[in-house]
């Protein structure tokens, strides 16, 4: 395994057209038990996706998981799109890069690249919700939410902004988390 050479993997994150990233250190992403009762009692998509809860892996398997990294690439992505389908074919192009992010970073010798993705995985326009029958098992990625990382905490410890927002018309910060050892 090489040795983390951030200004290589800079080059190809600007390569990818993402400009806007912070480091951190793995071991300051936050996880939290409050976000999966979120997931359970209050996303719409819970059950519907192969990488998200129920199918996840328990919370403290979830931290025992992101314990294995030493860095993190926190990718911030902000927009303004009111209309929810346009929103939805924005983050499926948004994942599908960071997607073969991840395998070139990978290419590169970081062997335990993962990326967190921002929303639902981008591969299937509707996800068969039993892992059993994913038609991209080698590419299904969860969501930081869906690993319990409590979003919230762990980006503003890199001074990037997340708020609450109460309807689609105000502009959102959406973000991803690059895993990197």
């Amino acid at each position: 395994m090489p040795e983390l050479d951030r200004t290589s993997l800079e080059e190809l994150f600007r390569t990818f057209d993402l400009p806007e990233f912070r480091w951190m250190p793995a071991e300051d992403i936050e996880v939290a038990q409050w976000v999966r009762m979120k997931c359970i009692f209050g996303c719409e998509d819970y059950g519907k996706n192969i990488a998200c809860p129920p199918n996840a892996p328990p919370v403290a398997d979830c931290e025992r998981f992101l314990g294995e990294f030493s860095d993190a690439v926190v990718f911030r992505f902000a927009k303004s799109i009111p209309d929810s389908e346009k929103r939805k074919v924005w983050s499926r192009g948004i994942n599908s890069k960071l997607l073969e992010l991840e395998r070139e970073v990978f290419l590169l010798g970081y062997q335990k690249a993962f990326i967190l993705l921002m929303g639902g995985c981008p591969l299937c326009e509707e996800c068969v919700s039993c892992p059993d029958d994913c038609r991209h098992p080698g590419s299904a990625r969860p969501t930081a939410e869906g690993l319990a990382v409590d979003l919230f905490s762990t980006v503003r410890k890199v001074g990037y902004p997340l708020e609450v927002l109460r309807d689609q018309s105000e502009p959102m910060n959406r973000y991803a988390i690059l895993l990197v050892q």
